[in-house]
């Protein structure tokens, strides 16, 4: 039996959708969403989908997933957020709201190092939540705030998903770093504005006005974990290392720093951290192996060809291209982990995107933003599911503050669309070379 598009197409999806209401995992939802077209149509074998997986791991630059999942991890256990909160306390802790700003602030330097958002989360949720609570603030508002900055993970330079973005689509990652920076730092005010309203409207306190001594010791102290996405970012920009090769001078630049020159970081405490490295890591490349699969298997069957002709009749134009693509990525973030969906989703609308004339690293950005929201809007919202846990509070009650506070940041994702050079202005100056 030979499968038509519809059918095809129908049985993926249908299947897929049907296994995620039965609340499987994600990664294995789309491996086994594969299996009954695999044993229908005669043309393809069981051999065809694990070879597409493993051609999935064949990539250099996915390396790089689980080395900047060791920095995070190496960060976080060696109390340099601690450093980092203590420099964003004397930089912003003055204005009104001052820890709300604090708790913002600490989230655009740890997103600097990290490239992940769920440890921003994790790490950083841990220490100030309690603290905004201790000093008067509403536990979900403290939450809500938490879970809304620390997406900036995924945005700011260094990312774990423009990683996968630039190697599952072939555009340079440093391009990608550069073209994160400046929609990174306008979520960052769009949130400190937001920060400001509520301590109007609460009167929530400053933290305290710190002396120029006290910014220089919070600075020294938190100058060499700074020097991470300098490292980083300005290698690759530079052209001096590779993405892989950058993540890797991350997590030993991280591992001495926690080890040797902090001594925060015991060599028994490496076994526990190496541990949980590997745990996220494997989860997170297993789901690249059975996206691919699930992607190509709807290429086979020319899925992302009549979508694209689809798009095309409806004359939209650029702009409502745009607004389309971020609509779909915002949707699908909502029930899906943003890895598997920039490799099903991002390879289907690439196409779309082109035909449009939307620049593929301004594509990117539009996608990499709309799923950094996923990851605090349920039923997925893995940040906010954290952030929750931390708080002791259900999510649902936090929900109200959530869309107050994202309100602002969907504003700096419809700026992007409007005005592209937003995203492509610091690449375009300091790259030009990967736009020709």
């Amino acid at each position: 039996m030979i499968l038509g598009t519809g059918l095809a197409c129908a049985l993926l999806v249908g299947g897929f959708l049907l296994l995620i209401i039965l609340r499987v995992p994600v990664a294995f939802a789309l491996g086994i969403a594969t299996i009954p077209v695999v044993v229908l149509d005669i043309r393809l074998t069981p051999f065809i989908i694990l070879d597409r997986m493993f051609q999935s791991y064949n990539s250099f630059i996915l390396l790089a997933v689980p080395f900047f999942l060791l920095a995070a991890n190496l960060m976080n256990s060696g109390k340099i957020t601690d450093k980092l909160i203590a420099l964003a306390r004397v930089m912003t802790g003055w204005m009104p709201g001052g820890l709300g700003h604090v708790n913002v602030a600490v989230s655009m330097l740890f997103a600097g190092i990290s490239g992940s958002s769920t440890a921003d989360a994790a790490g950083c949720g841990k220490i100030l939540i309690p603290a905004m609570v201790k000093e008067g603030y509403d536990t979900r508002f403290a939450v809500a705030l938490t879970a809304c900055s620390s997406v900036m993970g995924v945005i700011i330079p260094p990312s774990i998903l423009m990683v996968v973005w630039g190697g599952v689509m072939q555009v340079s990652v440093g391009a990608l770093f550069l073209a994160g920076a400046i929609p990174g730092l306008l979520i960052g005010l769009a949130l400190m504005a937001t920060v400001y309203t509520y301590a109007k409207i609460y009167d929530y306190p400053i933290v305290a006005k710190p002396s120029f001594s006290d910014f220089w010791q919070a600075f020294r102290g938190a100058a060499l974990a700074l020097l991470t996405p300098i490292l980083v970012v300005g290698g690759i920009v530079g052209g001096l290392v590779t993405p892989t090769e950058s993540a890797i001078i991350a997590a030993g630049y991280a591992l001495i720093l926690g080890v040797f020159v902090y001594r925060t970081v015991s060599f028994g405490d490496l076994g526990g951290i190496f541990y949980e490295t590997g745990r996220f890591a494997s989860i997170s490349l297993f789901a690249i192996g059975t996206a691919s699969a699930f992607g190509w298997m709807l290429s086979f069957y020319n899925a992302p060809r009549l979508i694209v002709e689809l798009m095309t009749s409806m004359e939209f134009g650029g702009f409502g291209t745009a607004i389309v693509i971020a609509a779909l990525f915002l949707f699908f973030g909502l029930f899906i982990d943003a890895i598997p969906t920039i490799i099903i989703l991002g390879s289907v609308l690439f196409p779309v995107a082109s035909a449009a004339g939307i620049n593929p690293v301004v594509f990117a950005i539009i996608g990499i933003v709309s799923l950094a929201f996923g990851l605090v809007t349920p039923p997925y919202g893995l940040c906010l599911l954290i952030s929750a846990a931390i708080g002791n509070v259900r999510v649902v009650k936090v929900l109200p503050d959530v869309v107050i506070i994202l309100i602002p940041m969907l504003l700096i994702l419809m700026a992007i669309i409007l005005f592209p050079d937003i995203a492509l202005w610091l690449p375009t100056t300091l790259m030009p070379d990967s736009f020709r």
